[in-house]
């Protein structure tokens, strides 16, 4: 159950995501990239800012309040996602031809699986490392050119680092995955909006007019504000490496409604990477993970139902009906059951 959960806000994230591709290309005619990148984000950050004052303080409180702990891995993910990954990404293209900048993005997805898997431990086998090696290379054919110029080695290098910021960025989000996405989500948006807009406006951008402002703050709130709850949330139930994979078939998305929205055959790039990202995908979906593995004892604060993970006590204070979020603590345990690498299972393997 936990896995389509998490699979279905994966591929959601990837969807609507994916889509703002051939809109933002619209609205291109207005603005810069630079500064349609941060009323993007901005349009994020304010639409999710107005969903959480819409929803106040239910009675049931169903996220978790992000608290102080959560802070320091939430500000290093803003930090190399909001901050560093744009400045990096924005001199890369500024001295990288397009073509050669679309192949390099494809690095993300890699330096997110590699990070997850070598430095935060989340587990892998054969079939989930060929699942990624697959979608990568759907990802690869679809961005392929026929051509190959690097314009030296500067531009090339700072685009591999605005991959690298994004791919530490994603393995800090899930630290606090337990927390309330929409928070997440906002904070991240308005800081990246800020970075984005301010380097644009620095660089002589001018603001274009209301209409075509207020359409990129609206394509902000929902391919990237909402596709960001949508993603944080999937990272609380399969963790970076698998979301990552799943949320990188977001290029195919938006190049499928290209192709119906100009009425445009397929290529053969776009047939190969159909097949190898669908591949991929169900390499992904039939993964079974089951052996015996313990808990350890923690306490911690996230949205739960009473499942077997979750057999704990509660106070007079504690919100009632499910699914609700209160602190709570679980015990030791050990038992097998068919699992992934969520915020409840970060155990080693042998």
């Amino acid at each position: 159950m936990t896995q389509r959960k998490g699979v279905g806000f994966a591929l959601t994230a990837a969807v609507l995501f994916g889509v703002s591709a051939p809109a933002a290309k619209a609205l291109l005619a207005s603005a810069t990239p630079q500064l349609l990148a941060g009323l993007l984000y901005v349009g994020s950050g304010l639409g999710l800012a107005l969903v959480s004052l819409w929803r106040g303080r239910p009675k049931q409180q169903r996220e978790a309040t992000l608290t102080r702990r959560d802070l320091p891995w939430l500000g290093a993910a803003i930090l190399f996602g909001g901050g560093l990954a744009p400045v990096l990404m924005l001199v890369g293209l500024a001295h990288t031809p397009a073509s050669s900048g679309s192949l390099l993005l494809n690095l993300e997805g890699v330096f997110r699986a590699l990070l997850a898997w070598i430095v935060f431990r989340e587990n892998v086998d054969r079939r989930i490392a060929i699942g990624m090696f697959a979608i990568v290379l759907g990802g690869l054919a679809l961005s392929w050119e026929g051509k190959l110029d690097w314009g030296g080695i500067g531009g090339p290098f700072a685009i591999a680092g605005a991959c690298a910021c994004w791919a530490v960025d994603n393995n800090l989000t899930q630290r606090v995955s337990g927390g309330d996405p929409v928070q997440i989500a906002m904070l991240k948006g308005l800081v990246a909006g800020t970075v984005n807009g301010t380097i644009a406006m620095l660089s002589g951008a001018t603001l274009p007019d209301a209409t075509h402002a207020a359409a990129a703050l609206l394509l902000g709130f929902v391919s990237y504000g909402l596709s960001l709850v949508l993603f944080v949330r999937a990272l609380r139930f399969l963790g970076t490496a698998r979301t990552a994979a799943y949320f990188s078939v977001a290029p195919f998305v938006g190049a499928a409604v290209s192709l119906v929205a100009l009425s445009e055959r397929p290529t053969i790039p776009f047939w190969i990477a159909a097949a190898l990202m669908g591949l991929g995908i169900w390499l992904h979906l039939t993964e079974r993970h089951e052996h015996q593995h313990v808990h350890e004892a923690i306490e911690h604060d996230h949205a739960h139902t009473h499942d077997e993970h979750h057999q704990h006590a509660h106070s007079p204070n504690d919100p009632p009906g499910e699914p609700h979020s209160h602190p709570h603590r679980h015990e030791p345990l050990a038992h097998s059951h068919q699992h992934f690498p969520d915020i409840h299972h970060r155990h080693s393997h042998k």
